[in-house]
């Protein structure tokens, strides 16, 4: 899926962390699942297309995505960041 994400241009670097263990109440039931954790960077202008992108292709029915905020940053890793995301147009 990172892969794929950074084909399509909506992140600029994807982090991968396995070895997660995830203990969550689902459907009335406790669930325990191994999991990985992606942190995926992206701009917010494309967040959107990153939700509908993960909504179609994450097997899950309700997947985990949180944005957080970016209230400051090493300005020329920002930069590369917006360079790195495809801009999105409206008849794209």
């Amino acid at each position: 899926m990172a892969e794929e994400m950074m084909e399509a241009g909506i992140a600029a670097c994807v982090n991968l962390v396995p070895g997660l263990q995830s203990v969550y109440r689902w459907e009335g039931g406790l669930q325990c699942d191994d999991e990985c954790l992606m942190l995926i960077k992206t701009t917010e202008d494309a967040f959107g297309r990153l939700s509908d992108w993960l909504r179609i292709r994450h097997p899950y029915e309700l997947p985990e995505l949180v944005a957080v905020p970016v209230t400051d940053g090493l300005p020329a890793y920002l930069e590369w960041v917006a360079r790195q995301v495809t801009p999105s147009f409206p008849d794209a």
